[in-house]
Parts: C-alpha cells; sequence; structure tokens
C-alpha cells in the first residue's frame, strides 16, 4: 500500500515535481501565499523558519530517483557522490541484483562535494560471493548454544582469512543453515602416533539459530557484508536520499562511479 501524499503540478514543466508528506482538507492560493485548511484551522505556508513542519508535525526531506546510463548493460555502481550544502543519508539502494544503504556519516565531503563507497544491507547473505568460504567438515561440536565449539579433523589448517564477526553456515544433506556470527577461533597441540599436531577450532553464537551444527556437517562462513561491499551491480540503480535537517538544505546533482560489470 502506498502512503497518501500530496502532488503539486508545475505548469512551466508541464508535470508532478514534487510531493508532499501533509494532506491538508482544502488548499488555496491568495494575495501571494499559500493557505490551507486541516481539522478546521487555517495555515499560511513558506513562513514557518522550521522545514518540512506541517500542522505540528515534523516530516524528512526524502528523494528517490534512478541511475541507468547505458540500459542494456550490467554495471558496476562503485561509489555514490552529491553535490549539497548539507549531508543526506541514503536510506534505500536497489538494483536488480542487490540491495544496500549508507548512513549519513558514511560521507565524506571532498571540495564540496559527498562521496561514499557503496555498501550493502547489514546482514545481507550472498553466497554466490566471493566472500564465501569453506572450511571443513566438523569432528566434533560441544558447548552451549552461545558458545558453541566446533572442532575440525587434527591437521586440517582452517585457515586466517576468517574474521571475528563473520556468519557462520553448517550443511548437512544439501541443507544449508544459518548459525550464526563467528566469537572466537584458534587451534590447541594435540599429541599424535606421528608426533603434535594441531586441531583447529571456532567458537560460534548458535543461540539465534535455535540449534548447533551436528559432527559431519560441511561448515563454510560469510564475510561481513557491509565490509566487504564492492559496490552495487545490475542494469540500474534506484536510490532514496534522506535529509532530516529542519532548515533550508539544497541538493545539486547525485552521481555514481559505474563501471561495466565483468562475471
Amino acid at each position: 500500500m502506498i502512503d497518501p501524499k500530496t502532488l503539486s503540478y508545475s505548469e512551466e514543466a508541464q508535470g508532478w515535481p514534487s510531493f508532499y508528506s501533509y494532506i491538508p482538507d482544502y488548499m488555496i492560493g491568495m494575495n501571494q501565499y499559500f493557505y490551507s485548511f486541516k481539522g478546521g484551522n487555517l495555515f499560511r505556508h513558506n513562513t514557518n523558519p522550521l522545514r518540512n513542519n506541517y500542522y505540528g508535525q515534523q516530516y524528512n526531506s526524502t528523494i528517490t530517483a534512478a541511475l541507468n546510463t547505458d540500459p542494456m548493460t550490467i554495471k558496476l555502481f562503485k561509489t555514490m557522490y552529491y553535490e549539497s550544502n548539507d549531508a543526506w543519508e541514503c536510506t534505500d539502494l536497489v538494483t536488480d541484483l542487490s540491495t544496500g544503504s549508507m548512513l549519513s556519516t558514511y560521507f565524506q565531503q571532498k571540495e564540496g562535494e559527498w562521496f561514499t563507497f557503496i555498501r550493502e544491507n547489514s546482514g545481507t547473505v550472498n553466497l554466490k560471493e566471493r566472500s564465501v568460504n569453506g572450511v571443513g567438515s566438523a569432528s566434533i561440536v560441544s558447548g552451549i548454544l552461545a558458545n558453541t565449539i566446533i572442532r575440525f579433523p587434527v591437521g586440517l589448517d582452517i585457515g586466517t582469512i576468517m574474521s571475528v564477526g563473520d556468519i557462520v553456515f553448517g550443511v548437512n544433506g544439501g541443507v544449508s543453515t544459518q548459525y550464526g556470527p563467528l566469537l572466537q577461533f584458534g587451534s590447541n597441540p594435540v599429541s599424535t602416533t606421528s608426533g603434535t599436531l594441531q586441531q583447529y577450532f571456532m567458537s560460534v553464537d548458535c543461540s539465534g539459530a535455535g540449534s548447533a551444527p551436528a559432527v559431519g556437517d560441511f561448515i563454510f562462513f560469510v564475510k561481513d557484508a557491509v565490509a566487504e561491499s564492492h559496490g552495487a551491480r545490475g542494469y540500474f540503480m534506484e536510490y532514496t536520499l534522506q535529509n532530516t535537517n529542519t532548515s533550508a538544505v539544497e541538493l545539486f546533482a547525485v552521481g555514481s562511479d559505474v563501471m561495466k560489470s565483468f562475471p
């Protein structure tokens, strides 16, 4: 369901350039001023020092648009930048292949423009990304759900590419289960008939999943989507920018560094 909006028509543009959050009962222009009625009260617009404040309720400025150069080509949108006198937050970013968002604090101002690299949403999991890495089959599973210890066969080196906070998965019978974030990983020396070897382990918070992996499950992990973001792929990129400032703010232009995507 679409939220109700007030639309304005521009005779000069011959179109509907703006949407407004306020919903008046009646509107009229008179003596070079714009008036509206709400709940039996009369309001004169463009006189309130607080921008986006209508009938005592504060709103935010938002703009939704799309970037779609070379429409027939799958592209990689690497960055977003805009020209403005204030920082905006990208509350929504969508392509036909991915989603993302950027806080206003992600944008850095340089020479009058604001820049950031495009980040995916936190918690986004795409098992087709290169940041998905296999570990091996679990040999021992112990501990409580909030601190499940998964051990691997002696001598199997799980590597150092993983990081605390990576999301751990397990596969059993071709079905994958997301267990939770990685808390710790390392190794312990184990005496064997062939000498002292290392047995690697990882500690996982499985409380969100409600269960722990079983012995024999294949374990793999996915890197944090925000830290590992390489941009947004797709034919187009639709974005929504939001500003919460209560004073006048101008937004002049929005752009992105775009390159052809090569699988």
